[in-house]
């Protein structure tokens, strides 16, 4: 088992949007969340990834409840892309660069940067890779947080909403990826 979720219940002040969420995935797998808008999926996921602390219940990745995870080994263990994103001064390969934090002591080495170069390549996103992140367009920033995830080369990731903001071919894309 790879993520345990036990009796997990949330709420936002006094208004409950989580109750009593119970599942199990082994590794290998691939799950949706789905439900309407307001549901509370990216609730669960941002409780999965320990942004958010659960009111009730459990949440384990690898047998370790997730508030006992540091930062840096929860950024090894899980990739998260929100559902949307803001861009900043920075450049693409600088942004996706970032994903490789958690295993970066001094500098990136020579490996990091290979990786950058083949998850940009993956992501068809080369050519703008000297781009800042502030001048992309919706899905092509969308593209860059997924390219980030991929790079940390996480054990889960955590995808709200993968394909917003991209085109009918770029879904398609990542989807395959």
């Amino acid at each position: 088992m790879i993520l345990k979720v036990d009796g997990v219940e949330f709420s936002y002040n006094s208004t409950p949007v989580l109750k009593e969420v119970k599942f199990e995935i082994e590794e290998g797998e691939v799950i949706a969340i789905l439900g309407p808008n307001g549901a509370g999926k990216s609730t669960l996921l941002k409780c999965m990834n320990g942004i958010l602390k659960p009111k009730k219940g459990v949440i384990m990745i690898e047998n370790l409840p997730v508030d006992l995870i540091g930062t840096c080994e929860m950024a090894r263990k899980v990739g998260y892309v929100p559902q949307s994103s803001n861009g900043s001064f920075m450049s693409v390969f600088d942004a996706v660069l970032l994903g490789r934090k958690p295993y970066i002591k001094w500098g990136p080495d020579k490996r990091d940067l290979e990786l950058v170069e083949e998850t940009l390549k993956l992501m068809r996103l080369e050519e703008i890779a000297l781009k800042r992140t502030n001048e992309l367009s919706g899905g092509e920033l969308q593209k860059v947080m997924l390219a980030r995830a991929l790079v940390q080369n996480p054990r889960i990731l955590f995808l709200d909403e993968p394909i917003n903001n991209l085109d009918i071919k770029n879904q398609l894309e990542i989807m395959r990826i």
